[in-house]
C-alpha cells in the first residue's frame, strides 16, 4: 500500500510540475496571429475566404485601433504589450527606432514569444519582422523564426509564408505541446505586387471617395496638410492604380487563410485554436489630399481590420469596445494561461470573446496615440493625441492642434480646436497627459477601465 501512494504522489507532482503523462497541455490552446501590412479596413470586403471562414465563423472588433500607426513601433507593440513611450520603439529607423532599438534596449528579451515557450509552446515566427533585422538573426523565445528575405526568389513572398505555415502546422500532428505562430506578410504593403495568378483582378475598381478623398477645403487642418494641392487626374489614376494592386495582392492573403484553416482541420486542431486576424496599422489613400500614407492620428491610419476566431467566439459577432494593438500579448498570453507580466499596458480582449461580454461602458474609454521624429514614409510633424471613444484631439510640436466630434463627423472634414469649450479642451489636455506618462496599470486606469 505504501508503494502504491508512493506512486500515487510522485505521479501527481509530475503532472503537476510538468504535464508529464497529463491532458492538460492538449486543453492548452493554439494561437495564430495572420498579421498583414499597412492594410486599411475596408479592404478586407474583397477578401471571400476571410469573409466566409473569419467574419462568419468569428467575432469583429469595429473599433480596433493602434497606438502609434508605423510598423516597428506597433509590431513592438504588438510583441510586448506597451505603449512606444514604454518600449522605446519610436520609429522606424536608428536611434530611436527600428529593430536596433528593440534589440538594444532589451524589450526583445521579454515578450509574448519568451513568454509562451517558458510556458511549453510551440512558437513560430514566419514572415516580415522589424525593419533593420540583421540576416542570420533570430530572436529570442521563438523555436522558428523563418523571416521575410529568406524566401526563394521564385515563389511569391506571401506563398513561401503560407508554404512554410502549412509545413509547421502539419508537423505539428500529434504533437502534445500546443503552438502560438506570428504570421505576418509583406503585402499590402507599397508597391503592393500581386502573385501573377492575379494581376488581372478587379478590373476597373477605384480607391473608396469618402468626404476626405482629396478633400476641398482644409484650411482647418495644420500646415503640413494645407501645404498639400489639390490632386490632378493623373494623382487620381495613380491612387486608384494602386488600390488595384493592393487588393490583388491580397488575395494571396486571402487563399492563405483558407488553406491554414484546412490544414488545422486536417490534423484535427481547428476547434482548439484561436485565430486573429489584423494590420500593423491602416492606411491613407487619398483622405485630407494624402495620396498615400501613414503615422499620422487621422482614422484611415490608425483604425484596423480585427477579426477573432477560436473556441467558444460567437460567429459572426461583432463588439463596438474599443480595443488596441496593446491588447494582443496579454490576451495571447491569457488564453495560454500564463500571466502577463507587470509592465504590460494592454488588456487582455478574452471578457469580449463571449457571448456576455462587458459592457463597452465598463470597457476603455480613450487611448493615447503616438507619433514621433517625421521620417520620409510619413511627411508630418510630431505629435501625441488622444482617441475616446467619440473625440480625437491631437498635439503637435508646431503648436498646432486638431479636435475632432468623431460621431458628428467621422470622415474628419471640420476641426473645432479653434471653437470648443476651454473647459473641454483643458480635460482632453489632461487626459492626454496621463497616458503620455502612464505605465501598466496606470494605463488601464487613464484609458477609463472599470474594474
Amino acid at each position: 500500500m505504501r508503494r502504491v501512494y508512493v506512486t500515487l504522489v510522485l505521479v501527481a507532482v509530475c503532472m503537476v510540475v510538468s504535464g508529464c503523462g497529463s491532458p492538460e497541455n492538449e486543453e492548452h490552446p493554439n494561437i495564430i496571429l495572420i498579421l498583414t501590412n499597412d492594410q486599411d479596413v475596408e479592404s478586407i470586403s474583397h477578401m471571400p475566404k476571410l469573409q466566409s471562414l473569419l467574419v462568419e465563423q468569428g467575432m469583429t472588433f469595429e473599433n480596433a485601433f493602434v497606438t502609434n500607426p508605423l510598423c516597428c513601433p506597433s509590431r513592438a507593440t504588438i510583441l510586448r504589450g506597451q505603449y512606444s513611450h514604454n518600449h522605446g520603439v519610436l520609429t522606424n529607423q536608428p536611434p530611436i527606432g527600428g529593430f536596433e532599438k528593440f534589440r538594444d534596449s532589451g524589450s526583445e528579451k521579454s515578450t509574448v514569444a519568451t513568454w509562451l515557450h517558458s510556458a511549453n509552446y510551440r512558437t513560430v515566427y514566419i514572415g516580415k519582422y522589424l525593419n533593420g533585422k540583421p540576416r542570420g538573426y533570430e530572436a529570442p523565445g521563438w523555436d522558428e523564426f523563418s523571416v521575410s528575405g529568406y524566401a526563394k526568389t521564385d515563389v511569391y513572398s506571401t506563398d513561401w509564408f503560407a508554404d512554410e505555415a502549412s509545413g509547421f502546422i502539419k508537423r505539428m500532428k500529434g504533437e502534445r505541446e500546443p503552438f502560438f505562430m506570428h504570421l505576418s506578410t509583406k503585402t499590402p504593403h507599397k508597391p503592393a505586387i500581386p502573385a501573377p495568378r492575379h494581376e488581372n483582378a478587379f478590373p476597373g475598381i477605384r480607391a473608396p471617395r469618402p468626404p476626405s478623398f482629396n478633400e476641398k477645403d482644409v484650411s482647418d487642418k495644420p500646415e503640413w496638410i494645407r501645404e498639400r494641392p489639390s490632386f490632378s487626374p493623373e494623382t487620381i489614376a495613380e491612387i486608384d492604380e494602386l488600390h488595384r494592386k493592393r487588393l490583388q495582392s491580397l488575395l494571396a492573403v486571402d487563399e492563405m487563410i483558407g488553406r491554414l484553416i484546412s490544414d488545422l482541420r486536417a490534423i484535427g486542431e481547428l476547434d482548439n485554436t484561436y485565430i486573429f486576424f489584423s494590420s500593423d496599422h491602416g492606411w491613407s489613400q487619398g483622405e485630407h489630399r494624402r495620396n498615400v500614407g501613414k503615422g499620422a492620428a487621422y482614422e484611415e491610419d490608425i483604425r484596423v481590420p480585427l477579426i477573432v476566431r477560436g473556441p467558444g467566439v460567437p460567429a459572426g459577432q461583432t463588439r463596438e469596445h474599443l480595443v488596441l494593438n496593446n491588447d494582443f500579448a496579454p490576451t495571447f498570453a491569457d488564453l495560454a494561461g500564463v500571466p502577463a507580466p507587470e509592465f504590460v499596458d494592454g488588456h487582455s480582449l478574452t471578457p469580449l470573446l463571449t457571448d456576455d461580454p462587458p459592457s463597452a461602458t465598463d470597457w476603455r474609454s480613450a487611448f493615447l496615440v503616438e507619433g514621433y521624429a517625421s521620417e520620409k514614409a510619413v511627411h508630418r510633424p510630431p505629435y501625441r493625441a488622444v482617441r475616446t471613444t467619440d473625440r480625437l484631439y491631437v498635439e503637435y510640436d508646431t503648436g498646432e492642434r486638431e479636435l475632432y466630434d468623431m460621431r458628428a463627423d467621422p470622415y474628419q472634414l471640420e476641426s473645432q480646436h479653434e471653437t470648443a469649450d476651454p473647459e473641454f479642451i483643458a480635460h482632453l489636455e489632461e487626459q492626454l497627459d496621463e497616458l503620455l506618462d502612464c505605465a501598466g496599470e496606470s494605463c488601464r486606469t487613464a484609458e477609463g477601465f472599470v474594474e
